[in-house]
């Protein structure tokens, strides 16, 4: 079992950075490939980025590629999305997720979630 709780969400202008943070807990969470996702008014769920459980291997989708940085910090049981150059398409709600094993981009595929964090860029 993984328990996530994410934070740092908030209301912040166009070309803004905010850095998002989410603290596991549970045995596996050191182990665990973690992902950030999105969803955004009226949208489907959709893959923002995600890392390995070593922190080693990171991979973005297209459309924050370049302007959000995923990292972990193991020892704090912490996953980070440092979001820069922020647009107002990039409103939505930001959940962190874990999975076991590989680092994949479909939500499906992940086991735990955690609650959510509303994230609104202003033009």
């Amino acid at each position: 079992q993984v328990q996530l709780v994410e934070s740092g969400g908030g209301l912040v202008q166009a070309g803004d950075s905010l850095r998002l943070s989410c603290v596991g807990s549970g045995r596996s969470f050191s182990k665990s490939a973690m992902g950030w996702f999105r969803q955004g008014p009226g949208k489907e769920r959709e893959f923002a980025a995600v890392v390995s459980w070593s922190g080693a291997g990171t991979y973005y989708a297209d459309s924050v590629k370049g302007r959000f940085t995923i990292s972990r910090d193991n020892a704090k049981n912490t996953v980070y999305l440092q979001m820069y150059s922020l647009k107002p398409e990039d409103t939505a709600v930001y959940y962190c997720a874990a999975k076991v094993g590989i680092i994949e981009t479909a939500p499906p595929r992940y086991d735990y979630w955690g609650q959510g964090t509303q994230v609104t860029v202003s033009s």
